[in-house]
């Protein structure tokens, strides 16, 4: 039930408007760039990079725009800025337990903008480890329904992730959710790439270890609240305990 809402934010963000597209490339693009900083600009040495690339381009993100982030990240094209990460937490309305991953070049704005959106729509910041203990990092894997019905072999393909150690695996209306442990990961994606099967989405996440429902007027408010969040240039991704 984890993965419904995450199904749902996917779609949402293919869906936006050009404006919003356009925060969507510039966090795409960041995601490369620093994983080209890290780990060259070889998307078959540098397993992160590949991923980056993958979501810039599932993200409709220009061939020449994903390039130059490359060259940007092992310094062909370096303007001087350096992105670290971070991990803030919070909660939202109803208590819902909320973590939020930054790839940010100035970490004192990006933790008042962060807080300054909890406090304005409802929410709250957190202490470091009061929220994080409720998730689990995972890899997950997602396959959207159309490309997995197109499988003419899916059992086969089902039993050869089982076989590879996968935590679970999911259907909904979406798609397929495939969760397994962090260092599976390549190997899911190689099982794929070997079934010319093209994710939707892949990457590490954090997985709530239990869920909570929250009634219909609380939803429309953390919807609010996750929606400011989304639209800070410094706000990688969003989780929440909700079902």
């Amino acid at each position: 039930m984890a993965g419904h809402s995450k199904w749902h934010n996917i779609q949402h963000k293919k869906g936006k408007a050009d404006k919003a597209r356009s925060s969507l490339f510039t966090k795409l693009l960041r995601y490369i760039v620093v994983a080209a900083q890290q780990g060259g600009g070889d998307p078959d040495m540098n397993f992160a990079l590949r991923l980056a690339i993958q979501k810039a381009k599932a993200g409709n993100v220009p061939k020449d725009n994903i390039e130059r982030a490359i060259k940007k990240g092992i310094g062909e094209a370096s303007d001087g800025v350096i992105f670290e990460e971070g991990l803030y937490e919070g909660f939202g309305p109803g208590g819902v337990a909320i973590l939020i991953e930054a790839l940010t070049d100035n970490k004192n704005r990006a933790v008042s903008d962060i807080k300054y959106i909890l406090s304005k729509k409802g929410g709250s910041s957190a202490g470091s480890g009061s929220v994080q203990w409720q998730f689990e990092r995972k890899s997950v894997v997602r396959i959207a329904k159309d490309k997995k019905e197109a499988l003419v072999n899916w059992e086969d393909i089902e039993l050869e992730l089982m076989d590879a150690g996968i935590d679970d695996i999911s259907e909904s209306e979406y798609g397929v959710e495939i969760i397994s442990p962090v260092e599976q990961l390549k190997h899911i994606l190689d099982i794929c790439t070997k079934h010319t099967i093209e994710p939707e989405d892949s990457g590490l996440e954090w997985i709530p270890k239990e869920t909570i429902e929250i009634d219909a007027p609380t939803q429309e408010k953390l919807n609010n609240l996750l929606e400011a969040l989304d639209e800070n240039d410094d706000v990688k991704e969003v989780y929440t305990n909700v079902a």
